[in-house]
């Protein structure tokens, strides 16, 4: 990945104070030799690495390479994958093995075990690693496509029902969500959606790699109709198409950056005024047809969108053979790891254009996430009691206890907003709801029917378990104990619709939490997580919603002001970086995830200081002092490779920036990153103080 030039920014800064142009006839000092050493002695506190570490590099020059370098010069991508990161795929890793072992164990001897859902669990993933029974799964897939077809383009709406049900999303998204405006409410949500392609922007690039991967896309769907017995000329006429047809539906469609603003996706109108808006569409039999027949709270994300599906249905030039085309890739696209090699082969050379990957995963991790989602919580109760204590819930329950302490203290401190501001801030933090671990109450799985002989069978019939499950929650009240992650889910989130943050087993492992790291590096790794999470409740979108999660301004115009102030300050910081080659991070689509970096590290780091001050012993003797392990466990806990396709597609639809600048992008604005390692102005890690972006 390409550094990036500061000259921009130095520039910016430059007529902002308008100095006045040096008198050459004068003398100027040069600037004193570097004397600064990045030699430290002392025993390696626990949690870091050493030979993770490039200690031929300046901190304060490039901070991602001194405290990444050794990894990414020791590791290689494995050949099954786009990406490889020191933190979430290392704790992937461990997990699927565990979970491996575990479904082995269920589908050898399912009644040996006491697990609920044993059987069920053992035979989805015997199901799905039966390679062999696999290769008759086309017979059926010719009844569901002959099934999933229309006559005329009215029966859109009907078989685009019937496949919602079984789980297949086409033409748009349909599910349960809470009304924004009254969390208290679930309602029905209609999404824009049905693209082929990561993006909208794929389908409308006129040059460089996303025109590059929509003609692949367009040469994966022709062979993709070869294999479902077309002629070379009629598959290519085809799949023309159905990229046409998918055109359509991306230029209805808002973008991602759009799409980060609640108020841009809030437009509730209800089943009449949906039918009123595109009276064309006959929404009643899609719903229906779904099983959604009662429904008539709905909120319409996009308007254009809902127009843009009548507008289709209506047009004669869309014929039924082109719908039944694009029905058919939609549903060859979802099942392919359900089908025959051909077709999974011929799924993973088209990704290889996305992600870069040279080999497909072993068929076994297929199976283990497959199983995780299709079964997520009736695999976790035995994953959970193999690998999660309660000294770990408790231990982080203490921590998120310590940040959120932190985040008020800093917040009685903060200038730039008015008192009463300020008091709704912290009445909306002391109603964070923390999820740890595992749900209090498991999710049922009963009447859920599964055969040990059809693994596409499974596949749909959990989908289709789901999809009424999801369905049956509208017009009740909100399940608030729900969790939205499986247990051995690596990752972490804020819901701000249920103003909670949720913390999965998953990812309570090292190097994110270390029960033998030092208290330091633990602040600097799960603790920054933590606190990241905390602040997307007062990120620009998380700012939007209450404290009972309701989409709702409780800011004065003079702090609402200042905050968009400080957010633009970010948004120019990141916009200014290169993500790779002739890409530039877009600032806009990953502001919230950068706000909630830069804050999460200043009030992580503010509740490790309060700890040292309570325990000025505990970390005498290191190599590093107690600031510099937290900065380093933090950046070795995302020390990540990518390959260059995945690289440029994350740029495109990822709203986190790329790891490099997750690391160096917050810590040169922050006064204690630079005071810990001695950077000073002129270190590229040093942003001055009129350029410094600070929030939280």
């Amino acid at each position: 990945m390409k550094k990036p030039l500061l000259t921009s920014l130095l520039l910016v800064a430059a007529c902002k104070t308008a100095a006045p142009a040096p008198d050459k006839s004068v003398a100027v000092p040069a600037p004193p030799p570097d004397t600064r050493t990045w030699t430290y002695e002392g025993a390696m506190p626990a949690g870091l690495d050493e030979s993770v570490l490039d200690a031929a590099v300046s901190p304060c020059q490039d901070f991602y390479q001194y405290a990444c370098g050794g990894w990414m010069k020791a590791t290689t991508i494995p050949a099954d994958r786009s990406r490889y990161s020191r933190g979430f795929d290392r704790i992937v890793d461990q997990n699927e093995l565990t979970l491996k072992d575990l479904l082995e164990g269920l589908a050898a001897n399912p009644r040996g075990s006491k697990v609920p859902y044993a059987k069920a669990l053992g035979d989805f993933y015997g199901s799905c690693v039966d390679e062999a029974a696999l290769e008759t799964s086309d017979k059926e897939l010719k009844g569901l496509l002959a099934t999933y077809s229309v006559k005329k383009s009215a029966d859109v709406p009907r078989v685009a029902g019937q496949m919602h049900k079984a789980g297949v999303g086409v033409l748009m998204g349909f599910g349960s969500e809470s009304d924004l405006k009254d969390s208290s409410q679930v309602i029905g949500w209609l999404d824009q959606g049905g693209l082929g392609l990561p993006d909208r922007d794929y389908y409308f690039a006129e040059e460089g790699k996303m025109k590059e991967v929509r003609e692949a896309y367009v040469a994966h769907v022709a062979r993709v109709f070869q294999l479902l017995g077309r002629t070379g000329e009629a598959a290519k006429s085809a799949a023309a198409g159905v990229l046409a047809l998918e055109t359509r539906l991306a230029k209805a469609s808002q973008d991602k950056v759009a799409r980060r603003d609640p108020k841009n996706i809030d437009h509730r109108i209800d089943l009449e005024g949906l039918k009123k808006e595109a009276p064309g569409f006959d929404w009643a039999t899609l719903l229906r047809e779904m099983g959604a027949a009662k429904v008539t709270a709905v909120n319409v994300t996009h308007v254009p969108f809902a127009k843009e599906l009548e507008a289709m249905v209506k047009d004669p030039a869309l014929t039924p053979a082109q719908w039944n085309d694009y029905l058919a890739v939609n549903l060859v696209r979802d099942l392919s790891d359900a089908l025959p090699k051909r077709f999974r082969d011929e799924h993973f050379a088209f990704t290889q254009a996305l992600t870069g990957a040279k080999e497909q995963l072993p068929r076994w991790k297929k199976c283990v996430r497959y199983t995780d989602g299709a079964l997520g919580e009736a695999l976790a109760i035995a994953y959970v009691e193999k690998t999660f204590g309660a000294d770990g819930k408790a231990t982080t329950q203490d921590m998120v206890r310590a940040l959120e302490g932190a985040f008020e203290k800093n917040l009685a401190q903060i200038s730039w907003m008015d008192e009463e501001t300020k008091k709704a801030a912290g009445d909306k933090l002391h109603k964070i709801t923390n999820k740890i671990g595992y749900p209090d109450k498991w999710k049922s799985y009963d009447g859920l029917k599964i055969d040990r002989a059809s693994f596409l069978k499974n596949g749909l019939a959990t989908s289709t378990y789901e999809s009424a499950r999801d369905l049956a929650k509208i017009g009740k009240p909100v399940d608030r104990a729900e969790w939205h992650m499986t247990p051995p889910t690596v990752n972490a989130y804020y819901n701000p619709s249920q103003n909670e943050i949720v913390f999965p087993a998953g990812i309570l492992q090292p190097p994110f939490f270390d029960k033998s790291a030092s208290t330091a590096v633990n602040f600097g790794a799960i603790g920054m997580v933590v606190g990241h999470e905390i602040t997307h409740g007062f990120d620009d979108e998380g700012r939007q919603f209450d404290g009972d999660g309701n989409l709702r301004d409780w800011w004065s115009e003079p702090s609402g002001k200042a905050f968009l102030e400080r957010a633009a300050c970010v948004k120019g910081q990141f916009d200014g970086y290169v993500a790779i080659d002739d890409l530039k991070v877009n600032g806009g689509l990953t502001l919230g995830e950068n706000v909630a970096d830069l804050g999460g590290l200043k009030i992580s780091h503010a509740a490790l200081r309060a700890w040292v001050a309570e325990h000025p012993e505990a970390l005498a003797g290191s190599r590093y002092n107690a600031d510099q392990q937290f900065f380093l466990g933090y950046a070795q806990s995302w020390c990540s490779m990518y390959r260059p396709e995945m690289a440029r597609m994350r740029v495109a639809t990822d709203p986190h920036s790329p790891p490099y600048w997750r690391v160096n992008g917050p810590l040169s604005n922050l006064p204690a990153f630079h005071e810990a390692f001695g950077c000073r102005e002129g270190d590229k890690m040093f942003r001055p103080a009129a350029e410094r972006c600070e929030i939280w």
